[in-house]
């Protein structure tokens, strides 16, 4: 990927798309430098890493009456954890993606008179902040039991992880429209044997959750994400993030 300018940033945070109601999104990470100099240490400094943590930091236009709009979602957030996924150019399967888990930590809005109200908000780490792919374009709506396009993410190593975040953003039909969706893996991209990795709760509502394997080796490297839907005339849109660390 080379230098480009940031016009097509996606924004996601539990159910909600904040895509089009934001301007500005900055993800920072950070490792604790401790001092460990000592006699020995020939006049030079020695340091060792510490505790990590990483920060999303957003803001834009301010809009509500919506569960998926920013000010709904970030009142009924506030001070919870959750998953946020950000892609610096677009969503479409296959495309970088950063995400984790992150507490909601804080919420501005409003502004002087006559400026277009704004939003402010940062959210900050519980788990990793993960580099990994959208597996799952918000734009696709689903009716029926299927699966996604399949991904050659690569193998997880020994004491590495799997993580994975859904997010979803529309429920549409009668008689409790559910979709419960699940992270797969083989060797092959035709998914001829199939695992099951991950499974999500069932989701009934608009929201997010992410996930994450124990640390064991997975030796296949091709994953896709699968769903089973249910009820009458059912319609999903959700987006999906997937990666390693």
């Amino acid at each position: 990927m080379g230098k480009f300018v940031l016009t097509d940033v996606r924004l996601f945070t539990g159910g909600a798309d904040l895509t089009g109601h934001s301007n500005k999104v900055e993800i920072s990470s950070e490792v604790e430098d401790k001092d460990t100099t000592n006699y020995a240490s020939q006049g030079w400094k020695e340091i060792l890493g510490g505790l990590a943590s990483a920060e999303i930091a957003g803001g834009g236009q301010w809009e509500a009456g919506d569960p998926g709009l920013v000010d709904d979602h970030s009142w009924a957030t506030l001070g919870g954890v959750g998953p946020w996924s950000i892609g610096p150019r677009g969503a479409a399967v296959g495309s970088l993606a950063y995400f984790t888990k992150a507490l909601r930590a804080d919420y501005k809005l409003g502004d002087a008179v006559g400026e277009v109200a704004p939003w402010e908000g940062t959210a900050k780490s519980s788990w990793p902040l993960v580099r990994g792919q959208f597996i799952h374009p918000p734009g696709t709506a689903r009716s029926t039991t299927g699966t996604g396009t399949s991904v050659n993410l690569g193998a997880v190593p020994a004491g590495k992880r799997l993580y994975a975040a859904l997010h979803v953003l529309s429920v549409a039909g009668t008689s409790t429209p559910t979709i419960t969706a699940r992270i797969q893996s083989d060797d092959n991209p035709g998914f001829s044997s199939a695992t099951t990795r991950l499974t999500y709760a069932a989701a009934t509502a608009v929201g997010g959750e992410i996930l994450r394997t124990d640390g064991t080796a997975i030796t296949d490297d091709w994953w896709q994400v699968a769903w089973v839907i249910t009820g009458t005339t059912p319609s999903f849109m959700f987006a999906s993030t997937l990666g390693i660390w």
